[in-house]
């Protein structure tokens, strides 16, 4: 690929640069078949759900948009509620119990064909940014061994802070081009979640790269994504952009 019309890569995290879009599968899915089954609802979470309701969103807005699916209403809650509450804020903050323990437990390793790519765009003058709605971002970076790679982190609690409506809303990649100096135009997101996808598409930037961990190429290709890869190794540049100054003696 050639990465010389950029200036900037905004990375989505989980299934994209690391795996913990099982995680957070894993997560979520305990969370809710307990909710559900307190509930009466003998049909259980299925990894169908969290591609429809939850991948790729702020936690909150996934638990919101679930329970939608299902019917079910309940009190937003407060934003101190703890996971023992029966509100959506209080369920948000019982997965987040258990993708910490999980991730605590087995830690985490980065695709391999992902780090190539990180390793590679090093040698070029490209900004590398990570633009997630998870507020465990830097907790991931940090135990893959990665938090050092990128010089901005819009993550789910710099989200929070500053207000910004969650993917498919453009405004996290948005917010991280400004802080990154570059305009949306010169910028390429990379995303694997459908809503991801969309929000990169949503906000006019110059190449939407859709990574396909399962949510299927014609949806990513739907949802707005200009190239559909596998992994991120197959968009290594053909050569480093960025020479180091030569000297004779």
């Amino acid at each position: 690929m050639d990465w010389s019309p950029f200036d900037a890569v905004l990375f989505d995290l989980d299934g994209v640069i690391t795996p913990t879009a099982v995680v957070h599968l894993h997560a979520w899915t305990e969370m809710f078949d307990e909710f559900l089954a307190g509930w009466g609802k003998k049909r259980p979470f299925t990894d169908a759900d969290y591609v429809d309701y939850v991948d790729g969103k702020p936690r909150i807005d996934g638990v919101r948009s679930f329970l939608h699916s299902r019917g079910i209403e309940l009190p937003e809650g407060e934003p101190d509620d703890p996971s023992s509450a029966e509100t959506v804020v209080g369920l948000g903050a019982r997965k987040n119990l258990v993708f910490n323990e999980v991730l605590r437990r087995d830690g985490v390793t980065a695709y391999p064909g992902s780090v190539t790519l990180l390793d590679r765009l090093a040698d070029t003058d490209l900004e590398l940014a990570i633009v997630s709605s998870s507020r465990n971002a830097r907790q991931v970076l940090d135990a893959a061994g990665l938090l050092d790679r990128f010089e901005v982190i819009v993550d789910g609690n710099v989200g929070a802070d500053a207000h910004l409506p969650g993917k498919p809303a453009p405004d996290y990649f948005l917010h991280a081009a400004s802080q990154v100096g570059c305009a949306a135009d010169h910028a390429v997101v990379v995303e694997d979640a459908i809503s991801g996808v969309a929000a990169g598409a949503a906000g006019d930037f110059g190449l939407v790269i859709g990574v396909d961990r399962g949510a299927g190429a014609d949806a990513l290709r739907t949802a707005g994504a200009d190239v559909v890869v596998e992994d991120l190794a197959e968009l290594l540049p053909s050569a480093p952009e960025r020479q180091a100054d030569e000297t004779s003696s």
